[in-house]
């Protein structure tokens, strides 16, 4: 009896041996410091599923009588079939994947011409689509697959062998990724063709969502997000576009995004447009050519309904998605405004947030241990503390993207607005200080599109723009926040551009030179919106209106040596409608102010000008 007992017992301990090292062999998400690690078990490529589908929508857009299916494909570690494994998604959609139009001639519109003029009709053209099944990207695959993420990719509405139209900004584009996060989380229909009955579910998900992406890609998570979509726990948008007004328009100026002068919205519905070609008339007619044609009003640049429609920032109130935001400081094509706005917006709704800026150009993510950590948090559960992380990371002028600098917020919550005031000189260098003189007087500036902005703020001197100089740095002085200028100006003609550009002097036009050396911000604006961007009026010539407009958000150490430069000039030759040179701009200086936004207030500036 004992000598069978033991047997029983041997083979009880051996049984739970042998499923105790099953179970250890099971691959699951690995977690050190707070961040997914690469598994061996997810990391080989060739036993990655990869497979399509289609996604049913709540809207028809494209007129044809049934709801819109967009095309999704998903890479998923083979253990998710084999061992039964569910885990989260990094989700990125796209208006780009499908390809793109070119650069044709005539595809822009033509900026020459005055203010207040009919443009002349442009070119429209036809994209080429591109890509196979069931491959839509590559993009995320690499980076979170291993570290045990499932990435899906979406073509947007009216792209690809997504059905529907291109709204750009239109509802159906947030209303696109939330179908597929409802997908995800089995709350919608996913079918194995377009047009199919053959029903696809997600089994393998756990519900939970990120989405990431740069540019227009950055746009949709955001999208997706001011939906209240359940499931969708966080966001990385990188260089995002939050409002189309503001990506085509400055405080009612006519404004092209930096490097794509002439371009607007429905150029941009061109340039993505891939979508299947016999709904591509349909599309043209009802989206382009009626609604666009019809609200972009490139005439008086107002912000309007159209525009509202296509302002995220008025979309947020069902926003639950923890937010974090990335941007670069000297993005002049999605300018830093776009960042900021929703940035504000979200610590004001009490939702988690944290923002990164960095100091070059167009794109640019966070640290890769930054965008870990906040998946590995609200993605996978773990409890590493993110949420308590600094609000604000800043990369600082020489160091690498890759380590920034950690502040409690942003703006600095050291800086306080300082008012400088103007004195005469202009058309040399007059001053920018802290202290007013009285009667300044008034300056004049003659409108020159065919000189470009770089070229006046180097001229020694100019009738052609009116600069104002700080007297020579003695210590860094830290810009941190939104500058905003009051500008007093009399037009001799019915409308006129305004620009404004905050530049470090003396200017380095050597090669090689940094991004952040020259040009401090940026801002512009039309004088005929002085009342509000949603309403312009012809300027009386001679008579003065006060124009008061917010340049773009900056951080930025300005080092000693060196003065800040205020110019104003007319046309800016990379940005706006370029009238024939001669409209002059006349500037009251005595009632013409700058706020700067300094860390350390007026101590620090007189500190850094004694």
């Amino acid at each position: 009896m004992k000598t069978r007992l033991n047997w029983f017992v041997f083979g009880m301990l051996s049984l739970l041996s042998i499923t105790i090292a099953n179970a250890q062999e099971k691959a699951v998400p690995v977690f050190t410091d707070g961040e997914a690690q690469i598994v061996e078990a997810f990391s080989n490529p060739d036993d990655w599923i990869r497979h399509d589908l289609w996604v049913e929508t709540t809207f028809d857009t494209d007129g044809d009588g049934k709801l819109d299916r967009m095309h999704v494909d998903v890479t998923r570690p083979k253990q998710t079939d084999t061992e039964g494994l569910k885990l989260p998604i990094v989700y990125e959609s796209s208006p780009y994947y499908a390809g793109v139009a070119g650069d044709a001639d005539g595809l822009f519109w033509d900026v020459n011409h005055e203010l207040g003029e009919v443009e002349k009709p442009r070119t429209h053209v036809e994209v080429v689509r591109t890509g196979e099944r069931p491959i839509i990207s590559n993009s995320q695959i690499r980076t979170w697959v291993p570290r045990g993420y499932i990435v899906v990719h979406s073509s947007s509405p009216g792209t690809g062998l997504s059905q529907g139209a291109p709204t750009v900004g239109g509802i159906n584009e947030s209303l696109a990724p939330k179908a597929v996060i409802d997908w995800l989380n089995g709350r919608a229909k996913g079918y194995t063709t377009p047009d199919g009955d053959e029903a696809v579910e997600a089994f393998w998900s756990t519900g939970k969502v990120g989405m990431t992406g740069t540019s227009y890609n950055g746009t949709i998570p955001l999208a997706a997000a001011t939906t209240g979509v359940e499931g969708l726990e966080a966001i990385i948008p990188i260089a995002p576009n939050t409002s189309y007004y503001h990506y085509y328009r400055s405080n009612g100026l006519v404004r092209s995004p930096g490097g794509y002068l002439g371009e607007d919205i429905d150029v941009l519905y061109d340039f993505i447009h891939s979508g299947d070609e016999s709904k591509r008339a349909y599309n043209n007619k009802t989206v382009r050519d009626t609604e666009m044609k019809n609200g972009l009003d490139r005439l008086t640049g107002d912000y309007n309904d159209f525009w509202a429609g296509r302002d995220y920032l008025n979309q947020m109130k069902p926003m639950k998605a923890a937010l974090l935001m990335s941007h670069g400081f000297n993005d002049w094509n999605v300018m830093p405004e776009h960042s900021y706005r929703i940035y504000k917006a979200a610590k004001e709704q009490g939702l988690p947030s944290q923002i990164y800026y960095h100091q070059f150009g167009h794109g640019g993510p966070p640290p890769m241990s930054m965008m870990n950590r906040w998946f590995t948090h609200y993605l996978h559960g773990v409890d590493n503390g993110v949420e308590n992380d600094a609000k604000a990371w800043i990369v600082r002028e020489n160091d690498n993207m890759q380590k920034p600098t950690a502040y409690k917020d942003y703006p600095n919550p050291d800086a306080k607005q300082v008012v400088m005031y103007l004195g005469k000189g202009g058309m040399i260098a007059g001053n920018l200080q802290a202290n007013k003189d009285k009667k300044q007087g008034k300056e004049v500036l003659v409108d020159d599109a065919t000189i470009s902005g770089n070229d006046l703020a180097q001229a020694e001197k100019s009738k052609n723009r009116l600069l104002y100089v700080s007297p020579i740095l003695t210590e860094d002085l830290h810009i941190s926040g939104v500058p905003q200028i009051s500008v007093t100006l009399a037009s001799s003609k019915p409308a006129a551009n305004l620009s404004v550009w905050l530049v470090s002097l003396p200017w380095n036009s050597e090669k090689g030179t940094k991004i952040t050396e020259n040009i401090i911000t940026r801002g512009w604006a039309d004088p005929q919106n002085h009342k509000s961007i949603s309403e312009s009026e012809p300027l009386k010539p001679g008579k003065f209106y006060t124009v008061t407009f917010d340049l773009q958000p900056d951080d930025q150490v300005i080092p000693k040596g060196q003065q800040i430069g205020l110019m104003i000039f007319s046309s800016d030759s990379q940005f706006t409608i370029l009238p024939k040179p001669g409209t002059e701009l006349t500037i009251d200086l005595d009632k013409t102010t700058l706020q700067l936004p300094i860390v350390g207030g007026e101590e620090a500036l007189k500190k850094a000008t004694k």
